[in-house]
């Protein structure tokens, strides 16, 4: 059998010229990425368009070519956007299907596109092309949440719940502190994002395979067509680097255990022993037994969905962890924990944005809680010391009141004056003051604390 006979079967391969035999059927099926990675049709589209432009550039196209290979390049476009377009296992990937494809409708130009390039560079900067543009939408989402928080902390400034620690009563704080704790968070998610951004937008294309390429190639000009700030400077790191992709996945696990911590502390304050909050109905579900039940799904459903980002994290640091220089086939198993990242914390932010600007609090409640767990001891305390009494001594007679409250069931702002004054007789009337819940949190009227006009003064800027 001759060379072309044996080679006949790998007719459809791009790459099959070397090949003596057909791709063993499974083995073929095993190691496609068109499966998955067809999702990256726009943004290697965007990368061979730019890449066709830089070849004219240097004298490799003409323009001619550029404008065949731009027309057939939208045309593919329609095809798959109206459904048209048959992807092939294989032709293994996107970068395949699509150069073949290309090659159908416009012939021998087709052909010439990949002139200076690899599937190496040519799928990293696909996937940063992608990631870049999710990031954004990502951000778009942390800020719909933000705003919502901000929403709930303005309207709320003033509704005073139990601050815990150890999930122990602690001091009072108003609702509207508790939810700029969690824009807070946010806060750090967002500056982590951009400054992951900064590493996602860097050009591998021209990279090649792994030691660049022997045409006179512009990479700085098909990074200004693609947006990068710049391009790589390493084209053995250029193709095998995949930290900005660790990096991502990293934010993302914090911005879901945020997210997490939040729905934490949603579901506890639903239930009827907290009952400080409601949820609207339609981000709740029901019990098919017990018709009682609303059930708090969505921060349920969040809180458990953290999971599988940690382990897309965990899984693409073991992807990457023994891998030599340069490009690997194991590379190919970064794409579906990217892809399952995003997806998963697009519809978390979304879920939660749409959300919380509807949350409604159960005051009363809240404010019976806060008066649970001697809530105003610190301020007492702080009262004492006010009157000159050493914080020590001032720790131990409150102490020694409050082991007075548990014997018969009072709270602080519950004892007498004479109560109190048993356990120091520099109290006088005016310890009432401190002792209310308002004035405790109204007490605290500095950067950072939760009094009131300290809530709102931070709410005005982040609305800025």
């Amino acid at each position: 059998m001759s060379t072309i006979e044996k080679n006949s079967n790998e007719a459809d391969k791009l790459w099959g010229g070397r090949f003596t035999e057909s791709t063993d059927a499974f083995v073929e099926a095993f190691t496609a990425s068109i499966t998955f990675d067809k999702r990256l049709y726009k943004h290697d589209i965007a990368g061979s368009k730019a890449h066709a432009k830089m070849l004219q550039k240097v004298g490799i196209l003409t323009p001619q070519e550029v404008d065949d290979i731009h027309t057939g390049l939208d045309e593919i476009i329609e095809d798959i956007e109206a459904g048209n377009f048959e992807w092939s296992i294989q032709l293994e990937d996107i970068h395949m299907n699509i150069e073949a494809r290309l090659t159908d409708k416009i012939g021998i130009t087709g052909k010439k596109l990949h002139t200076g390039r690899s599937r190496n560079d040519q799928v990293a900067t696909d996937i940063r092309l992608w990631l870049r543009e999710q990031i954004d939408l990502i951000s778009a989402e942390l800020k719909r949440l933000q705003s919502g928080l901000v929403e709930v902390a303005e309207r709320e400034a003033e509704t005073i719940l139990p601050g815990f620690t150890h999930l122990q009563v602690a001091q009072p704080i108003t609702f509207g502190h508790h939810m700029m704790a969690w824009y807070e968070m946010l806060v750090r998610d967002f500056e982590r994002l951009q400054d992951c951004r900064k590493r996602v937008n860097i050009l591998p294309l021209g990279a090649a395979a792994l030691a660049g390429t022997t045409y006179p190639i512009d990479r700085d000009y098909t990074a200004e067509l693609l947006g990068f700030d710049c391009a790589s400077n390493n084209s053995l790191d250029s193709v095998s680097d995949r930290d900005f992709a660790i990096e991502f996945i990293s934010a993302a696990s914090l911005i879901m255990m945020h997210l997490s911590r939040f729905s934490e502390e949603l579901v506890l304050w639903t239930s009827a022993q907290f009952n400080f909050i409601n949820l609207p109905d339609r981000f709740c579900t029901g019990s098919s037994i017990m018709p009682q039940k609303k059930n708090p799904d969505v921060p349920e459903l969040v809180r458990g969905k953290t999971g599988r980002v940690y382990g897309n994290l965990i899984s693409l640091l073991t992807i990457m962890k023994s891998q030599p220089l340069a490009y690997n086939k194991d590379n190919q198993e970064d794409k579906e924990p990217l892809f399952d990242t995003v997806d998963t914390l697009l519809g978390s932010l979304r879920a939660f944005a749409d959300m919380m600007p509807h949350v409604t609090t159960n005051e009363e409640s809240m404010r019976q809680a806060a008066m649970q767990g001697f809530s105003t001891a610190t301020d007492l305390a702080d009262y004492l010391v006010g009157k000159d009494m050493p914080f020590r001594d001032a720790h131990e007679v409150v102490g020694n009141a409050v082991a007075y409250g548990v014997e018969t069931g009072k709270d602080l702002s519950e004892m007498t004056l004479e109560e109190l004054q048993k356990f120091s007789d520099v109290i006088g009337k005016e310890v009432f003051e401190v002792l209310t819940l308002e004035g405790s949190v109204s007490a605290r009227n500095h950067l950072g604390g939760t009094a009131p006009a300290q809530v709102l003064a931070r709410v005005a800027e982040a609305k800025s």
